[in-house]
Parts: C-alpha cells; structure tokens; sequence
C-alpha cells in the first residue's frame, strides 16, 4: 500500500466521486445512442463491451471499451493530480466498485475487466502493459476471453512485484479477487467446457 497522507475526508469525497464516475453505463448508453436496444436484454445481458460486440456492431463496442477503461484510469489520475498516491489507488478501487455495483442500476452492473485495465494503466502502464500482453496471449492460446481475463488477473500482482510496483500489490489482489467473483458463472461454464469461445458464431 501507498503512504497514507490524504486526509481522511477527502478520501471519502474521492471514493464517492470515482464510484459515481464508474456506474456511469457506458454499454448502455452507447447501446441506445446506436439504437441497438436494451444492451441488458441481448446475449448475455452484461453492460460490458464484449457483449456490445455481440450485437454486430464494432464501433459501439470499441467505443465501449474505451470509456470503459477511461473512467478507471480517469479516476485514478485526476485524484492522484489533486492529492497523492493513496487517493489514485482508492479512487481507482471505487470506479471498479462502481462498474461492478452501479447505483444506477440497482448495484447490477458488468464484469470490470475494462475497468481494471484502465486503472492498471494509470497506476502503473507498465504493469497495465504486461495484464494486456497476458491477456493477449491467453486469449491468442484457448480463445476464451473470460479465462484470458482470469489469468491475467491473478497474474498481475506478480507482473507488479516484477516490475517495481510493490505499493499496487494490495490493490492488484483485491481487484483480482473481485474479478473471480464477478466470473463465478463463467468459471463455471469453463469448468465445464461449455463457454464460449472468441469468433464463434
């Protein structure tokens, strides 16, 4: 963990803004602005860009994706402009919180995944650069991208501790374990040899 040096009520305010800043419905409101319908009742229901790339359209999931990854590296940035490190750190915890559990949804939100990319990258891109290889090259291998997504998160604390980052470490395993249990059915399904794979039709 960072140097605690941020007040303790500004924290507050920092995590507040950055959970409202992440249950911002990206998938959603891309869905309606392309007029794809209710992103919530298409494949899997999930608010995330893969299941926007499940409508067809390409350029409202990549769109997706972006503002997705934004809002986690947004926050972790402007809190670390304003005060410290530790308030970077809870802030990029909160806008995961917020995607995962969004108060605009009745706390029924997506995955994290591009969330968790995004904060990694601000935290620490070289960090975020080893989850994407590593999410990369496990995809590339079993074309499984919610497994691609396991892996490279139980993988980064370690990426982290490699590369000179010992003060994410705590946050890193946090998330991971958050990412687990976001995966629950997909872990499942892969267990089973049931999930779905990239490009199938």
């Amino acid at each position: 963990m960072p140097e605690a040096v941020t007040l303790l009520p500004l924290l507050i305010v920092t995590a507040l803004v950055a959970y409202l800043v992440g249950s911002i419905p990206f998938g959603i409101v891309m869905a309606r602005l392309f007029g794809l319908g209710d992103l919530r009742k298409i494949g899997s229901g999930n608010i995330g860009a893969t299941n926007v790339l499940r409508t067809g359209n390409k350029l409202a999931a990549a769109l997706t994706l972006i503002l997705d990854a934004g809002k986690g590296g947004f926050a972790v940035l402007i809190a670390r402009a304003f005060f410290a490190e530790d308030a970077g750190q809870i802030a990029g915890f909160a806008a995961f919180l917020g995607h995962c559990f969004p108060v605009y949804l009745g706390f029924r939100g997506g995955k994290g995944v591009a969330t968790w990319l995004g904060t990694l990258f601000a935290l620490a891109w070289p960090v975020g650069i080893a989850a994407a290889l590593t999410w990369l090259a496990t995809a590339g291998l079993f074309r499984i991208s919610s497994l691609a997504a396991l892996v490279a998160a139980a993988l980064t604390p370690l990426w982290a501790w490699v590369l000179g980052f010992p003060t994410t470490i705590a946050l890193l395993v946090a998330l991971a374990v958050l990412i687990y249990i976001r995966h629950h059915q997909n872990i499942a399904r892969i267990l089973a040899g049931t999930e779905s794979r990239i490009g199938k039709k």
